[in-house]
């Protein structure tokens, strides 16, 4: 009996039954969860069917997976094509591939309880949700398709042994032909098979099991029977199929039983064309058949949920399935060389039949091998849409997939994927969706080895598999096999195939599933990070490679948003610290109540959209919380070096996260517009506190820090070389307001504290050019323009000051028109009030009201260094600030004055501070301790 079948590039690694954990329909309780006793006594629990052993849930799926048709129908194939030492060779190839890929299956199921989902289950919990996802389609798709070609396949079996030849076909008609044939009989009779299939699978996976053992049986005695007709059956001659006129070439081969000569010509290589594509075959078109009998690994994995004991079962019967398809694989290759001449493989790729003891146990084994790879292909992509669904990453979409029977079966999972693989069926010849499909798994073996490849290199403690006969190196090895492997089947599809993943991973990542599985990406950045962290010589820092590094004390983020956003923008790639004091004492709390408050800060970062760490701590005083902040924020060479504060003042705060123009960073930000809706808010800050005399450095609901502590803060800093910023007014500050139409950044670079001096280029006015630069080159401030003005005496040159300036940026490479700005009737305030003083010293107030106007003057006025500055003066100077004609900034820069050294005079200084910066708008007032700037390359 001729047949001839046609060339299809099978995907034998079909995916296996997947249950996962048992829930009762009827109470939604998962299997292990407690129940009342009246409630048992009201329900009796279901009786689950049995788990499977290790032979019945992981070799016989396995090796059934591996064997499929290709021992049967193109071990002769590849035999004939490349001759026995090519074969050898590609076997060892093919088998060191997938064995890299068993030994990474058997590290991460000996790691800990596998749940449902086989490779899925492994590689969602180990390298998160995103991969995890992706990585599911692709074997969900995988598994229709392939359970679609594998029914194709035995239709087109069938329809060879039993089909009637349609007009025209070439094919020689069987004795057994009682079978119409065409497209719709080919479709009618693969919803038959198909709906064999699907009993099979919604009855469950024990009757799968059994199913699959009664095929294994079928296919160990055909194998058998291979074997003995090998040595049972004498010479013959073997009619070839299609081959009917002798001009054509030959017409039949021969098995010459055990000869040195058949040997001999059939070692070397002899490429030709295949006769049932037309196409010329190669050593990589070869290769990429014979390799499709080699996977299928992921069998017994797959039946995680329904196994014993996965992590003892799935290592010992993966290894073991392995070994044995390899002897079997090797054995039938040896054989076949010593036995059929080079005319008989070419030419015949179903000859196994033909010199048979009887010729219908390799069709039996055929038709049995096809059915269980078809079963096994749709059961295993039930119980993957199954998983997926369980986990919500995909939402409602894939919610019905959920639901079970009182056995635990995913019957709806079933039906979808019986509908999809029906709906593959109308594309009748699947030759082109094959190498999809073999694709798709060699990509999830690839990822299986890169998920433990990741877990290996996070060096995790608790990562420990019982069975550690793997390294990175067999990890990497793997990954290396499975992508060469993809490219050379085909490599249009594997770009299209790893682009697909890519972009379901984007998807799933902007889904932002929530999940408590661990994410791998997370130990390995611990890792790397922890490692460049010791490599961050701090003895090694350059001001050339100078960035901000901020630590900004936040009392509420209600109303703190604007400061947040705004220096968001300012910290260049810096790292960014979120810090909060808040008054306690451990000693008479129960636990600490500062770890129930990240969550909500961590959200608050989530929900501005921007970069920052959250710092938070207990103490007795704020000004001691900020100097534990400011000692142990950041680690090695990552620490702040920089501290904002809020402003103290009177002005009553306002709660931004109620103000929907003040809540976000970016347009995509959720808000919370109503009050009544905060229950609902990942935020739980206490509300803003009322009044209008609590300091703003105190933490909420009342008055916590005084002017004193809040002006020993900034002292504390500049002692511990900290750059110091005191913000104010930026309650005020609109984001998206502030970046319409026309930006102005002002920048004053004198100490306006100081009168008599000229400095316009000491360490502070630099610090203060650099951030407003540093702001200047953020994206969304590019458009701003650097306002710098000088402040000059009519009797200076004021054109060689302003040259000088000019030249300064030009070799800073800094771009801002430099603005000349008149000030000598501020300056001549300013003296007058010091001559005053100085004869009030000089004279001795002879009356009661002299000395009480002598004791005022002191009180007004404050003394930095050698100078005094009255209230008019500095009144006087906010109403210069105020009334540049060039139109209001969107931030001014101002130079801030240390602390004076007499701690008596700290309120005084404070108050200076405020009368200078009255109603400016959104002010910065900053002191820079450290270089910043450089001219050199």
């Amino acid at each position: 009996m001729s047949e001839r079948t046609p060339l299809l590039h099978y995907r034998l690694s079909a995916s296996v039954n997947e249950s996962g954990e048992h829930r009762d329909t009827r109470t939604g309780r998962d299997e292990g969860e407690q129940r009342s006793p009246a409630t048992v006594r009201r329900k009796p629990a279901v009786k689950q069917p049995p788990k499977l052993n290790t032979f019945f849930g992981v070799v016989i799926p396995t090796l059934l997976s591996m064997f499929s048709v290709v021992v049967f129908l193109r071990i002769g194939f590849v035999v004939g094509q490349c001759g026995l030492y090519q074969t050898i060779v590609m076997l060892l190839v093919a088998y060191f591939i997938i064995s890299m890929t068993v030994l990474s299956v058997c590290a991460i199921s000996t790691n800990g309880a596998l749940d449902a989902g086989g490779a899925y289950y492994m590689i969602s919990r180990a390298l998160g949700p995103e991969f995890g996802g992706s990585i599911g389609i692709m074997f969900f798709l995988a598994n229709v398709c392939g359970s679609a070609l594998y029914v194709l396949g035995l239709v087109e079996a069938v329809l060879t042994t039993f089909g009637v030849p349609e007009d025209g076909s070439s094919l020689s008609v069987s004795r057994y032909a009682v079978l119409p044939a065409g497209y719709w009989w080919s479709l009618l009779y693969g919803t038959v098979i198909l709906l064999l299939c699907l009993v099979v699978c919604l009855v469950g996976a024990h009757i799968y099991a059994k199913a699959t053992f009664i095929i294994f049986i079928i296919v160990m005695v055909v194998l058998g029977t291979i074997f003995v007709s090998f040595f049972a059956v004498p010479f013959r001659n073997v009619p070839l199929p299609g081959q009917t006129n002798s001009s054509l070439g030959p017409t039949s081969g021969n098995f010459t039983g055990f000869k040195l000569d058949t040997l001999m010509g059939n070692v070397q290589a002899a490429y030709t064309i295949d006769y049932t594509t037309g196409a010329m075959m190669t050593f990589a078109t070869v290769f990429a058949v014979m390799f499709n009998g080699c996977t299928g690994i992921m069998a017994g994995s797959n039946m995680s949920g329904d196994l014993k004991n996965p992590s003892y079962s799935i290592p010992r019967g993966t290894i073991t399935a392995v070994i044995f398809t390899f002897i079997i694989y090797s054995l039938l290759s040896v054989l076949i060389s010593c036995t059929c001449d080079r005319i008989l493989l070419q030419k015949d790729y179903g000859f196994l039949r033909d010199i048979n003891v009887w010729h219908p146990f390799v069709t039996v084994g055929v038709y049995s091998s096809t059915l269980s790879a078809a079963m096994s292909n749709l059961i295993g992509a039930s119980r993957i849409l199954y998983a997926l669904a369980r986990d919500d990453l995909f939402g409602i979409v894939l919610s019905p997939a959920k639901r079970t029977s009182g056995s635990g079966n995913p019957w709806v999972s079933v039906l979808i994927s019986w509908f999809l693989v029906q709906l593959v069926l109308f594309s009748g010849k699947l030759n082109t969706i094959a190498s999809i499909v073999s694709i798709f798994f060699l990509l999830v073996y690839a990822t299986v080895d890169l998920a433990c490849l990741a877990l290996e290199w996070a060096s995790a403690p608790n990562f420990r598999p019982t069975f550690r006969y793997f390294t990175w190196h067999t990890c990497v090895l793997g990954i290396i096999g499975c992508a060469v492997m993809m490219f050379l089947i085909n490599a249009i599809y594997a770009s299209a195939s790893i682009a697909f993943m890519l972009l379901l991973l984007l998807l799933i990542h902007y889904l932002s599933p929530v999940s408590s599985w661990g994410c791998i990406s997370q130990a390995l950045i611990f890792h790397q990070v922890r490692k460049y962290l010791l490599m961050l010589d701090v003895r090694k820092d350059h001001v050339k490679f100078w960035r901000p590094q901020v630590l900004l004390m936040v009392s509420n983020p209600r109303c703190s948003v604007g400061l947040i956003t705004f220096i968001n923008d300012i910290k260049k790639s810096g790292l960014y610290v979120l810090a909060h004091v808040q008054l306690g004492d451990l000693d008479i709390l129960p636990s600490d109540p500062l770890q129930s408050q990240y969550d909500s800060w961590l959200s608050l970062v989530d929900h501005l959209n921007i970069k920052a760490f959250v710092n938070l701590t207990l103490a007795d005083s704020i000004r001691h919380g900020v100097q534990h902040l400011l000692f142990i924020s950041g680690l090695g060479g990552m620490r702040p070096n920089t501290v904002v504060l809020g402003f103290y003042d009177d002005t009553p705060p306002q709660d931004q996260l109620l103000d929907s123009t003040l809540t976000m960073s970016n347009d995509n930000s959720s808000q919370v517009d109503d009050p009544e809706d905060q229950n609902d808010s990942p935020f739980h800050f206490p509300p803003v506190r009322g009044g209008v005399t609590v300091g703003r450095g105190g933490v909420w609901g009342g008055k916590s820090l005084g002017p004193q502590e809040y002006v020993c803060i900034i002292a504390d800093a500049i002692k511990m070389l900290k750059n110091i910023a005191l913000a104010r007014y930026f309650d005020q500050f609109d984001r998206t307001h502030a970046l319409q139409g026309p930006i102005f950044v002002d920048v004053w670079p004198v100490n306006l504290l100081r009168p008599d001096s000229a400095a316009y280029v000491d360490t502070c006015s630099l610090f203060l050019l650099q951030l407003a630069c540093i702001l200047n080159m953020t994206r969304a401030w590019q458009k701003a323009k650097l306002r710098l003005f000088l402040c000059v005496e009519a009797g200076r040159s004021l054109k060689g000051t302003e040259q000088k300036l000019g030249h300064l940026l030009k070799d800073l490479r800094m771009k801002a028109d430099i603005f000349t700005v008149p000030w000598d009737s501020q300056v001549a305030l300013h003296w007058q009030r010091q001559t005053r003083s100085e004869r009030i010293e000089q004279e001795e107030p002879e009356s009661e009201e002299g000395r009480v106007e002598a004791d005022n003057f002191f009180t007004n006025s404050f003394q930095t260094n050698t100078s005094r500055v009255s209230d008019e003066y500095l009144q006087a100077v906010n109403k210069l600030i105020l009334d540049q004609p060039l139109g209001p900034p969107a931030v001014r820069f101002l130079y801030l004055p240390r602390p004076p050294a007499d701690t008596s005079r700290y309120h005084d200084y404070l108050r200076q501070l405020e009368l200078l910066t009255r109603n400016l708008g959104p002010t910065l007032l900053i002191h820079g301790v450290t270089p910043v700037i450089t001219t050199d390359l």
